[in-house]
């Protein structure tokens, strides 16, 4: 198989889909591996550590789409990438479907292969592919969050960790998953006080289990978030529905009970956002304000730290890469259920039925 990377174009975007010794081990494998020339050095990898690895560097991105039978990317294709994408090519990526229409309906017109890091599923009910970038943004979304905060970004000028005879900060949860989870740990570890919300009561127990003491538990409705955002100087929004569009948990009207200067930072903006007046910002443009509320909203925050969390993707997409350039994905498919869910679009057929509500389309089983 050819296996191909390009360079990523969404706007302040530095990760890269293979490391060299990815590109090393598919070429052990028999496979040849092309690289657009600067693909990896946003994350600190050269072409010549790609050379050394056996790979081809090829000067632009058109000579990827157009020879690789797998294109390894981090972010879903950009409305200049789609045209190039070919008849049967697989597509291995994140793609957040169910967050654009466009996306979804473009993919589907060029008869891809399209299999989601955020749908593979595993033996325990998660999502490996997901949780690396998941573990980074929660808790770079405290560290955001805690620089927006600041008075000259628009803060309301809250350290949130306080100082002696200075109350801490009030930082609020909202998701009691892997992003929320990390989010509460990075506060906690600031020292500011938290507070953690979630539907899912046996997720709060375990949490009260392990997390310290200036974490606390609360059951999540919508009175109680009201009741949390009066108190919070930051709010992370790390609401995840697999492969659906967030629900709002923060309405419009709800920010009149929010501080001037507090701070929202909505990590499930990829799937839509959690917060009504949420939209997505770019790293050059990260922050808006509505109704004296800082919107922190970027849609592929771990790409600010892309060393850190290119080696993290690719610790868990390499094996599986190396599965699908051995295998194929529908005989892959057919014996992983797990890796099944992971193919959201083939042959023009999207399989995935939250992406289809979302966007009112019609889904299909992947095998008839």
């Amino acid at each position: 198989m050819i296996v191909g990377v390009p360079t990523e174009v969404k706007t302040d975007e530095f990760r890269v889909g293979l490391r060299p010794v990815g590109a090393e081990m598919l070429v052990r494998d028999g496979h040849r591996v092309i690289v657009q020339s600067g693909a990896g050095l946003g994350s600190g990898f050269e072409d010549e550590r790609y050379e050394a690895a056996g790979a081809t560097i090829v000067p632009d991105d058109a000579a990827v789409w157009s020879e690789a039978d797998m294109v390894i990317k981090v972010k879903e294709p950009q409305p200049a990438e789609i045209p190039q994408m070919r008849d049967g090519q697989i597509l291995f990526t994140y793609f957040h479907f169910a967050a654009d229409r466009d996306l979804t309906t473009g993919c589907l017109d060029r008869r891809s292969t399209c299999v989601a890091y955020e749908t593979l599923t595993d033996n325990h009910g998660q999502l490996p592919l997901l949780t690396p970038m998941s573990e980074v943004a929660g808790k770079l979304s405290v560290q955001e969050g805690a620089k927006y905060l600041e008075r000259p970004f628009g803060g309301r000028g809250v350290l949130l960790g306080g100082v002696p005879g200075v109350a801490p900060g009030h930082v609020l949860v909202l998701g009691g998953g892997v992003v929320g989870t990390c989010a509460a740990w990075m506060a906690a570890g600031l020292g500011a006080d938290v507070v953690i919300m979630d539907i899912n009561i046996d997720r709060l127990r375990r949490l009260d289990e392990f997390m310290p003491a200036n974490v606390v538990t609360v059951y999540s409705d919508p009175q109680a978030i009201r009741e949390r955002l009066a108190w919070a100087d930051l709010v992370v929004g790390a609401v995840l529905v697999p492969g659906a569009k967030a629900p709002h948990l923060v309405r419009r009207a709800d920010l009149a009970h929010m501080q001037p200067g507090s701070v929202i930072v909505d990590v499930a903006i990829d799937q839509g956002g959690c917060v009504e007046t949420a939209k997505v910002t770019t790293h050059r443009d990260p922050v808006y304000t509505v109704d004296g509320v800082v919107h922190y909203c970027v849609g592929n925050m771990p790409g600010a730290v892309a060393r850190t969390s290119t080696i993290a993707l690719t610790n868990v997409t390499l094996p599986w890469a190396l599965k699908i350039a051995r295998e194929g994905v529908e005989p892959l498919a057919r014996r992983d259920a797990h890796f099944a869910n992971a193919v959201n679009a083939i042959d023009g057929r999207l399989t995935n039925g939250p992406v289809a509500e979302a966007h009112d389309l019609e889904a299909t089983p992947l095998f008839s």
